[in-house]
C-alpha cells in the first residue's frame, strides 16, 4: 500500500498539472505570446501537454487506489 507521503506527492502533481493546463490555455486564449509567432503557440501548447502528462496518470492511479480501498 502506498504511504500518505506518496499520495500527497500524487496530489501535488495533479495541482501542478492543472496549473500548467490553465496557464497554457491562458497564454493561447489571450494571445499573450503572439509577438513570438509560431514559437508562442508552441510554448502554450507545451504547457498544456506537460500539464496533461502530469495530471492524468496520477488521477488514474488515485482512482485505482480508491477502488482497492473500498473493496477491502
Amino acid at each position: 500500500m502506498p504511504t500518505q507521503k506518496q499520495i500527497l506527492l500524487l496530489k501535488v502533481m495533479i495541482v501542478i498539472g492543472l496549473f500548467l493546463i490553465l496557464m497554457g490555455h491562458t497564454l493561447l486564449s489571450y494571445n499573450l505570446l503572439t509577438h513570438l509567432g509560431p514559437l508562442g503557440f508552441a510554448i502554450g501548447a507545451s504547457c498544456i501537454a506537460i500539464g496533461l502528462i502530469c495530471s492524468l496518470p496520477t488521477k488514474i492511479y488515485l482512482t485505482i487506489l480508491l477502488m482497492r480501498s473500498e473493496r477491502h
